[in-house]
């Protein structure tokens, strides 16, 4: 549990969110920014309660002074949870929107409602607060005559784009945390992942993605079990490939369609699915000349989207189109090498030429990993000098330049081998080098990496917290507590994590039927995945903050994109094995035309299934409908209410949230 922390009112409160600003902030800047934090709602504040952070032990010059706790009373709390549209548990079993008053008919709420929101919920909703807080008559930001403002400007990304708010984070609850690295990493076991502890503390986004690595790992045990003894009796016959990409086509498109409706029942049970997406504001980075929005009448920047879109066309598309030819370059060079090595081998046969075989397909292999980390340096500044408003539009066009880079990049090679050279043995040898050097590649800079620098970072701080502890095992102070904190890395988010899975997605739908060995290295990486990833999670980085997902988003598309790349894959690896080359060989345009037509027969299985496969359960739908449908009848009733006696708020002031709240309800 979190030590509490006294507001300057008096009121004592559990430290939710830290916030930190740059050492030298001026204190004109700090005070009005408190205030903003403290204020009333009704005044334009966010009603949360402040406290700075103490120095830590010694008290060294050099710490930040700047740092402040967050927290909030309970009903604050709970007001904010209607504000943000949270769905709780109701008596009835359904998930519902919370409302305060209707807040003891939920299922957990007991007393004043203390411990009826998760932290993980608590942290959310003030960083949501924190967010809405918007500039009233203020025309620049206190002390900073530079740093312009206009009403309705977010106060909290102002200061982020000016580099005066170095960062916000949530608090660990040290205690919760280590019982959940306890079930989650530190207990190795055959058994499923505690999702909901997971969702309770990280919140939905991150559970998802968990939940897509655990689904995916046992979705492929199927094709590891088969692909083991295919792949030890047919090492050499290359020809009996045919039956496993049937059973490719199958598994891929039947493992997305299962996902859907258990990312629907996860969502459901978390209370997301139902949850009306908020306003999309604009991001911090975006800018322009100022204007009014024709949507929300508030002040903001407004920025030509022709501009924007000549920056993509003449600016961005050429430069990912001369990126993949660098990469197409690259990939010629390689298979220049892989001649060289096998040339050599041929005309003086040794145990080392037999090992300088596999040396171009590790360099390689090395050399796309370093490919595609510089390219995502290079597309996420251009995606970001695109300027665009909404957070969502700058995902989606920084997934798709790195999605068609990294396709290329890391799957060229195989097509050219498979369909160009048609070696299926270099298509195999290939395959196994490409994947099992990105698994170790990946490993290193996703685990050890990351927890050897931060150890590195972190030695001068953890011997002095251990200093503190001394021999007791005495609570950590919450002001040590907030500065190791601080100094951990940040989460970035799960980009590079589900960019990982669709490569190895890509590796077993594409070509595993050339190596049916493809699906058990995967089922071993996302094994060391889902340990090392929580490992990081609960030991690297800082706690992100809860995003409350309701699916995976846009990579169900991408991975819906890549299945259908698999059917047109496997399909042509069907086409030119001798087994049915055999039955065509009087006429190659016959092969191509029934290759064609299966291919197209095989496209039309893959969208009847998934459209007979609902993408949410029966009894899911059933209870959202009958939900739907009271509301609509408690709508009625409010009408006719309305109708009859209308409830009015004070006419001398404005209404207070209270009486807004008790008029909706």
């Amino acid at each position: 549990m979190l030590q509490a922390s006294v507001d300057s009112s008096g009121t004592r409160f559990r430290p939710l969110v830290v916030v930190e600003l740059v050492s030298d902030a001026e204190e004109e800047t700090i005070a009005w920014l408190l205030r903003r934090i403290k204020d009333p709602q009704q005044r334009g504040g966010a009603e949360l309660l402040v406290e700075q952070l103490g120095p830590g032990v010694g008290g060294e010059e050099k710490e930040n002074p700047n740092i402040f706790l967050v927290g909030a009373t309970v009903q604050r709390l709970l007001s904010g949870a209607e504000d943000v549209g949270l769905f709780k548990e109701y008596n009835d079993g359904s998930m519902r929107a919370f409302t305060c008053c209707n807040k003891h008919n939920f299922t957990d709420f007991t007393g004043d409602g203390d411990s009826f929101l998760s932290m993980a919920e608590c942290q959310f909703i003030i960083k949501h607060e924190l967010d809405t807080l918007r500039a009233q008559d203020e025309t620049h930001v206190p002390g900073h005559s530079q740093a312009k403002l206009y009403p309705g400007k977010s106060i909290i990304r102002r200061l982020q784009s000016k580099g005066m708010l170095i960062q916000i984070f949530p608090l660990q609850e040290l205690e919760e945390l280590k019982r959940l690295s306890f079930f989650w990493y530190k207990k190795v076991k055959l058994a499923p992942q505690p999702l909901d502890n997971v969702r309770h503390y990280y919140g939905e986004g991150l559970a998802l993605y968990f939940g897509f690595l655990e689904y995916f790992t046992f979705a492929l045990l199927p094709m590891a079990f088969i692909g083991v003894p295919y792949y030890l009796f047919d090492w050499e016959d290359y020809d009996k490939y045919v039956i496993f990409a049937v059973f490719n086509l199958i598994w891929c498109t039947v493992f997305l369609e299962l996902w859907k409706r258990r990312s629907a029942s996860l969502a459901y049970r978390w209370g997301t699915l139902s949850r009306k997406k908020a306003f999309e504001e604009p991001r911090p980075g975006f800018h322009g000349v100022l204007g009014f929005n024709p949507v929300t009448g508030r002040e903001e920047p407004l920025y030509p989207n022709s501009k924007r879109q000549l920056r993509i066309y003449l600016v961005s598309l050429p430069f990912v189109l001369l990126c993949l030819y660098l990469s197409l370059h690259v990939m010629m060079i390689y298979f220049v090498m892989e001649g060289w090595a096998h040339s050599l081998h041929n005309d003086n046969p040794t145990f080392w030429t037999g090992i300088l075989l596999f040396i171009p397909s590790i360099i390689y292999a090395v050399v796309i990993e370093v490919m595609n980390l510089i390219y995502r340096y290079g597309a996420e500044f251009l995606t970001d000098w695109e300027n665009h408003r909404l957070e969502s539009s700058y995902q989606n066009h920084l997934v798709l330049k790195v999605l068609v880079f990294n396709f290329v990049n890391c799957f060229a090679s195989l097509f050219y081998v498979a369909f160009v050279m048609q070696d299926m043995v270099l298509l195999r040898q290939s395959l196994a080098t490409l994947l099992i050097t990105s698994q170790i590649l990946n490993q290193l800079m996703e685990a050890f990496m990351p927890y050897w620098l931060q150890r590195r970072r972190n030695k001068k701080m953890i011997r002095k917290v251990q200093k503190t502890r001394s021999l007791q095992d005495q609570e950590l102070p919450l002001a040590e507590q907030v500065r190791l904190e601080a100094s951990m890395s940040t989460y970035l988010g799960t980009f590079d994590d589900y960019l990982e899975l669709f490569l190895l997605f890509g590796y077993v739908s594409l070509f595993s039927c050339v190596y049916p060995l493809a699906a058990v290295l995967v089922v071993l990486n996302n094994v060391t995945e889902i340990y090392s990833d929580a490992f990081k999670m609960c030991r690297v980085f800082k706690r992100p903050f809860s995003d409350p997902a309701t699916n995976i988003g846009v990579w169900q598309l991408a991975f819906e994109a890549m299945s259908v790349m698999a059917v047109v894959t496997n399909c042509a690896l069907i086409g030119i094995s001798p087994q049915v080359k055999a039955y065509f060989s009087e006429s190659e345009t016959q092969l191509i035309l029934w290759t064609a037509a299966i291919e197209h027969g095989l496209l039309a299985l893959k969208f009847i299934l998934a459209f007979l496969i609902p993408d949410v359960p029966k009894h899911i739908h059933i209870k959202l409908s009958r939900l739907e449908f009271e509301s609509l009848e408690a709508l009625k009733k409010k009408r006719n209410h309305h109708e009859g006696k209308c409830l009015k708020p004070r006419s001398s002031v404005r209404a207070s949230s209270e009486e807004r709240r008790a008029y909706r309800c």
